[in-house]
C-alpha cells in the first residue's frame, strides 16, 4: 500500500464527547458496570467513525475513545509492566498523572485487550481502512527502563541486552498480532526521540548512566529490529511530537540531532512529524529522507484558531526546498486528545481542522 500514509491523514486521538467523559467518571466513582462503560464506548466509536468518514479521511481510527492514555494503556496490557500513580509539573501544570516499570520478563499478551478494540474498529469501518495507533518501542526503553527510579531499585534483567531483545520481540508479537487480526495500517508513536535532543531531558538520561548520542544509535537499532519481519503488505508509520497533554508540550529543540538516523529507517512508509509553530524548526532536517512520506504536521490541535490556507499550502511549498512534493503529505501535528481530557479545543474546531486537512491536501496534490 504505497500510498500510505495519505496525502491527508490525522495521527489517531480524537476529543472525548461528553457523554463518554461522563460514563468514565461514572465507572471510576462505582455508579455504573464496566459493562455499561463499554457500551458508550461501543456507542461513540461507532458516531465518530461515521464522522471521520463523512469528512472524507481514507483511514479512521477509533478515536483512542477506550484510552486514559495514548501509550500507557497498551504499554500496561504487556506482561513484565507495571503502572503507578503520581503527580507531575512536567508539563508546565500540576496534575495526576501515571508511570510505568519493567517489573519481569517482558512479553506481549496474546490477550491484549486492544487486539478486540482493533477489530471493533475495523467491523464498523467498513469499506474504509482502520487505523491503528499504539506507542513504540522506545517508550518503554526510556520511561521504563533507562528513566525509571522504580526499575533500578530493582532491576529484573542483569544484562541491558536480554531487556533489547524481549522489547524487540515483544513488538514483533504485537505486529503479527494485529496483522492476523485484520490490521494493515499500524502507527507508532514515539515521542521518546524528543529526550535525546532535548537538554534538560539529556541530562537526566546522563544522569542514570546512558548516553543521549549512542542512544539515538540503539533507538534506530531497536526500531529496525522490531519492523524486520514485518508483513510485506502492513503499512507501518511512524509519528513524532515534542508532547501533548492538554495543549501543553514536553520537549525543546529541534530534529537535527535525530533525523539522519531517524529518517533512516526504511521499514517505515512514512513519518508523521511536527512542524506547527516555530519550536519545531526549519524544514532543512527532512532532507536526510529516503523514499518514505513525510506528512507535515502543519495543522495544529493545541490552539482552537483555524490555520490560513494559503499559509499551509506555503509551508508546503517551503518543504518541497528538501522533499519532493510527491513525498510530502499533511496532517494535524498530533491527536486532539493524547489523554482523555483532551486539548483546550471544541469538537466543532476539532472537525473544522480535520476538513481543512482534507480541502487542502486536494487541492495542494492530484492523487
Amino acid at each position: 500500500m504505497s500510498s500510505i500514509p495519505f496525502r491527508f491523514d490525522q495521527v489517531g486521538s480524537l476529543l472525548r464527547p461528553e457523554r463518554l467523559k461522563a460514563a468514565r467518571e461514572a465507572f471510576k466513582q462505582g455508579t455504573i458496570t464496566r459493562e455499561a462503560l463499554t457500551q458508550v464506548e461501543d456507542e461513540e466509536i461507532i458516531k465518530v467513525i461515521q464522522k471521520q468518514k463523512e469528512i472524507g479521511l481514507q483511514a479512521v481510527t477509533d478515536g483512542e475513545f477506550r484510552r486514559r492514555w495514548w501509550h500507557l494503556d497498551f504499554i500496561a496490557g504487556l506482561k513484565g509492566i507495571t503502572v503507578y500513580d503520581f503527580e507531575t509539573t512536567a508539563f508546565g501544570l500540576t496534575t495526576e498523572a501515571q508511570g510505568t516499570f519493567v517489573s519481569g520478563p517482558l512479553s506481549f499478551d496474546p490477550a491484549h485487550p486492544f487486539l478486540d478494540h482493533f477489530k471493533f474498529t475495523k467491523k464498523h469501518a467498513g469499506e474504509t481502512l482502520a487505523k491503528q495507533t499504539i506507542p513504540g518501542p522506545n517508550m518503554i526503553y526510556l520511561d521504563s527502563f533507562i528513566l525509571s527510579k522504580q526499575y533500578h531499585e530493582n532491576p529484573v534483567y542483569p544484562d541491558k541486552k536480554d531487556f533489547i531483545q524481549d522489547l524487540i520481540t515483544t513488538y514483533q508479537a504485537a505486529i503479527q498480532a494485529f496483522y492476523d487480526a485484520g490490521c494493515r495500517y499500524l502507527q507508532l508513536d514515539d515521542t521518546s526521540w524528543g529526550g535525546l535532543f532535548d537538554e534538560r531531558f539529556r541530562g537526566m538520561i546522563a544522569k542514570n548512566g546512558y548516553d543521549p548520542d549512542e542512544l539515538i544509535q540503539e533507538f534506530g537499532d531497536i526500531t529496525e529490529a522490531v519492523l524486520a519481519d514485518k508483513p510485506a503488505d502492513l503499512s507501518i508509520t511512524f509519528h513524532f511530537c515534542k508532547g501533548n497533554f492538554q495543549s501543553h508540550w514536553l520537549y525543546n529543540g529541534s530534529y537535527d540531532k535525530i533525523a539522519e538516523r531517524l529518517l533512516s529507517i526504511t521499514q517505515f512508509n512514512g513519518f508523521f512529524l511536527e512542524f506547527d509553530d516555530e519550536r519545531s524548526g526549519s524544514f532543512e532536517p527532512l532532507k536526510n529522507i529516503k523514499d518514505q512520506r513525510i506528512v507535515l504536521g502543519l495543522i495544529t490541535t493545541k490552539t482552537p484558531e483555524l490555520e490560513d490556507k494559503e499559509n499551509i499550502k506555503a509551508r508546503i511549498k517551503e518543504a518541497t526546498q528538501y522533499v519532493p512534493l510527491e513525498q510530502l503529505c499533511l496532517s494535524p501535528q498530533c491527536g486532539f486528545s493524547s489523554t482523555h481530557e483532551g486539548n483546550k479545543v471544541t469538537e466543532e474546531d476539532q472537525w473544522a481542522k480535520l476538513a481543512l486537512v482534507v480541502e487542502t491536501a486536494q487541492e495542494v496534490w492530484e492523487d
